[in-house]
């Protein structure tokens, strides 16, 4: 059995790739992790003129009908160029919901618009996937209160889908959420908390098992946008060690530096079939898509810390240095691997899945 990208899939990435190698190089993207939300609003709007926006709505709202494998080839592509702009939550993670869970009535006011790159959604699952102490949501009276922390893809939205400790789900007008932008170790994306003090709410439909497929794609749209960070930073070792010298040398001859690159393929790889067959299995093998999400989330935030710390060791000193942009792609790692669930809670959920645990 081969496994691959089709034709379609692969004319979607290259798509992406070559945008973002045009549009979204280093220095923009540090301009937006200081804040320009200018340069921010430019580079996605040359991705929603690439039909991103609309990859999960059905045809019939007019999006493209696509499904959750094409959408690992996009946050893999995103990944790899650390590209500072909202998707897995937006784009991704909000069409799934409404599409599953949401009335008729929700689904035509807002799957058009999300496709037409109208409106935006941020989403808001923490208190679903790992609530912490004194950030519980409470529905009552046809209101939200309480904090919701970590949301993903913060910033200017017109809603946010919320879910709470059951894993019912919500639908609250932007203008009823005070938000709060959190500093975290990767500043190429927007997280913020959310507080909700009588917010008018509106449940969308459906049951909890439509929010942990919702939860569950997230998590595998992490693990994709990890492997395509750890394959940039690789790609930048490798190209450093066959330009770098040492004692007359070229650092890739030297053997200890070619066992370290070659430890980082012998990972990497692997872990990039696990991502695409669980990508694979959120549409096709319902029965299995909850265990591979975790699988494939846990092993990738292990193995994207590897790459990160290899692959900087590869640049020795210089892999430290803001010039060299390589802490961009360390610290996408770093906030990927705890975002929806660390590796701890991820393997602790595959365990229940599969019955070892209650």
């Amino acid at each position: 059995m081969r496994f691959g990208l089709s034709e379609e899939q692969q004319l979607l990435r290259d798509s992406v790739r070559r945008y973002l190698a045009d549009q979204a190089q280093l220095d923009r993207v540090r301009l937006v992790a200081d804040g320009d939300e200018q340069e921010a609003s430019s580079i996605l709007d040359g991705l929603l003129n690439l039909g991103l926006a609309g990859l999960l709505v059905p045809e019939s709202q007019g999006g493209l009908g696509l499904g959750a494998f094409e959408a690992a080839v996009v946050a893999e592509a995103l990944g790899g160029a650390v590209a500072p702009v909202p998707f897995i939550g937006s784009y991704a993670m909000a069409p799934l919901a409404l599409n599953r869970a949401g009335s008729p009535a929700q689904q035509e006011a807002w799957l058009p618009r999300i496709a037409a790159g109208d409106a935006r959604l941020g989403v808001a699952l923490t208190e679903f996937s790992g609530a912490r102490d004194g950030t519980a949501l409470r529905y009552a009276g046809g209101c939200l209160n309480g904090t919701a922390l970590f949301a993903l893809d913060a910033g200017a939205v017109d809603a946010w889908l919320l879910a709470d400790s059951a894993g019912q789900m919500y639908l609250v007008e932007s203008s009823a959420v005070q938000q709060r932008l959190l500093v975290s170790i990767d500043r190429t994306r927007r997280l913020a908390e959310l507080s909700l003090d009588q917010a008018p709410a509106e449940p969308l439909p459906g049951d909890r098992a439509d929010t942990e497929a919702v939860l569950d794609l997230g998590r595998v749209l992490l693990a994709a946008d990890s492997i395509g960070a750890a394959q940039a930073m690789l790609d930048k070792a490798v190209a450093y060690a066959g330009e770098r010298q040492q004692f007359g040398r070229l650092i890739g001859s030297f053997q200890a530096v070619k066992h370290l690159c070659a430890e980082m393929v012998a990972e990497l790889e692997p872990a990039r079939a696990l991502v695409w067959y669980a990508a694979y299995a959120q549409d096709a093998l319902p029965a299995e898509s909850r265990l591979l999400a975790c699988h494939a989330k846990a092993h990738t935030g292990e193995i994207g810390r590897f790459i990160a710390k290899t692959a900087t060791e590869v640049h020795g000193g210089m892999g430290f240095t803001d010039m060299l942009g390589l802490h961009y792609w360390f610290k996408r790692l770093g906030a990927n691997r705890l975002l929806l669930g660390g590796p701890e809670q991820l393997r602790s959920e595959a365990a229940q899945v599969q019955g070892w645990l209650s």
